[in-house]
C-alpha cells in the first residue's frame, strides 16, 4: 500500500488529539499518577487480545532477546518517564500548550542523534529548529495565555517542565523502539513487549510504595472517570502508538514525526470548543510556526 507510513504518522496525529482530550478529563478527576498506571493495564488487555487473535499467542515470544531489550526500554522511556510527566502536564497547564510543547519531541530527536549517534545536522535543520523554539516559546510567554492566568508562575513553569520531559521521553522512546523494530518485525508485536515492560514496572513501584490498593479504589471511584480512560486508553496506548510504529517501520523518522507532530494544530478547536480556552492569534500563528520549524527540521 503507498504512503502507509504517511497515512499511519497522520492517524497518529488524530488519535494524539483525542486520547489526551479523554485523559485530561479522566485527571482531573482521579490524578495522573492513576491514570498512567490504570491506562497500562487496559491498553495491556487491548493488545493481548488482538494479538492473539492475529498471531495466536498473548506475546511474541518467539522474539530475539535484543528485540526485547529495546523494546522494553523504550517502553521504560517513553511511557513511565516520559507520559508520567505528560499526564501531570495536561492537568497542570492543559492539554493543548502540553502537545504544543511535546512538538519539542522532533528537535530533542534531532539533538539526541547529534550528540548519541554522531548524526551531522545542515544549516537548514538547524534552523528549523530554532524556528520550532521560538513558536513555541512564542505562545507559552504571552501574557493573556489562559493556564498563565489562574496558575502561579511556580505551578505554571513546572508545568512547562514536564511538558519538556515528556517530549523527550517521546524521542527516547521513539528511537529506542526504532532500533527493536528493525526487519519486518510486526509493530503489534513491538507496542505489545513496550507496553507489558512499562506495565509491570508501573505496578512493582506502586506495590513498593503500598500505593496498588489505593490506586485501583480511587480508578473505580469514578465511573466518568473509569469510562474516559477505557476509551482515551484504546484510542493513545493501543491505536495510536501502534499507528506511530506502523509509521517509524514504513517511513522515515523525519517524515514520520513531521506528521506525528500535528496534534497542537488539532487540539486548537479542542482547546475551545472542549475545555473553553481562550485561542488567541498569536497562538495560533505560534503553533503553526513551530510546526513549520518541525517540517523544515526532518524534511530538508
Amino acid at each position: 500500500m503507498p504512503f502507509i507510513g504517511e497515512l499511519a504518522a497522520l492517524a497518529t496525529s488524530v488519535c494524539f488529539s483525542i486520547g489526551p482530550t479523554f485523559f485530561t478529563l479522566a485527571g482531573r478527576l482521579i490524578g495522573a499518577v492513576v491514570i498512567n498506571r490504570t491506562r497500562l493495564v487496559v491498553a495491556f488487555i487491548y493488545l493481548t487480545i488482538v494479538h492473539t487473535i492475529i498471531y495466536g499467542a498473548p506475546l511474541p515470544f518467539d522474539a530475539s532477546t535484543d528485540r526485547w531489550f529495546w523494546l522494553s526500554l523504550s517502553g521504560l522511556v517513553g511511557f513511565v518517564i516520559g507520559d508520567s510527566a505528560i499526564f501531570q502536564a495536561f492537568i497542570t497547564i492543559g492539554t493543548r500548550l502540553t502537545m504544543l510543547i511535546f512538538a519539542l519531541s522532533p528537535v530533542i530527536s534531532a539533538a539526541l542523534a547529534w550528540v548519541f549517534l554522531g548524526e551531522n545536522l545542515t544549516a537548514l535543520q538547524i534552523i528549523g529548529m530554532a524556528v520550532t523554539l521560538a513558536g513555541v516559546a512564542w505562545v507559552v510567554a504571552e501574557k493573556e495565555n489562559q493556564p498563565a492566568q489562574t496558575l502561579s508562575k511556580k505551578e505554571y513553569t513546572w508545568g512547562l517542565f514536564l511538558g519538556v520531559v515528556a517530549a523527550a521521553g517521546q524521542s527516547g522512546g521513539m528511537l529506542t523502539a526504532k532500533l527493536g523494530l528493525y526487519g519486518d518485525f510486526p509493530a503489534l508485536s513491538g507496542q505489545i513487549i513496550r507496553i507489558a515492560a512499562a506495565m509491570i514496572t508501573m505496578w512493582l513501584l506502586a506495590l513498593i510504595s503500598r500505593q496498588a490498593k489505593e490506586t485501583i479504589e480511587k480508578f473505580f471511584s469514578q465511573t466518568d472517570a473509569v469510562k474516559f480512560v477505557l476509551l482515551a486508553s484504546f484510542i493513545g496506548p493501543f491505536v495510536g502508538v501502534w499507528f506511530s510504529l506502523v509509521a517509524i517501520q514504513h517511513t522515515s523518522l523525519g517524515i514520520a514525526s513531521t506528521l506525528m507532530a500535528l496534534p497542537p494544530v488539532f487540539l486548537i478547536p479542542i482547546g475551545y470548543f472542549v475545555f473553553k480556552e481562550k485561542i488567541t492569534l498569536r497562538a495560533i500563528i505560534g503553533t503553526l510556526v513551530a510546526l513549520g520549524g518541525v517540517a523544515v527540521l526532518f524534511l530538508a
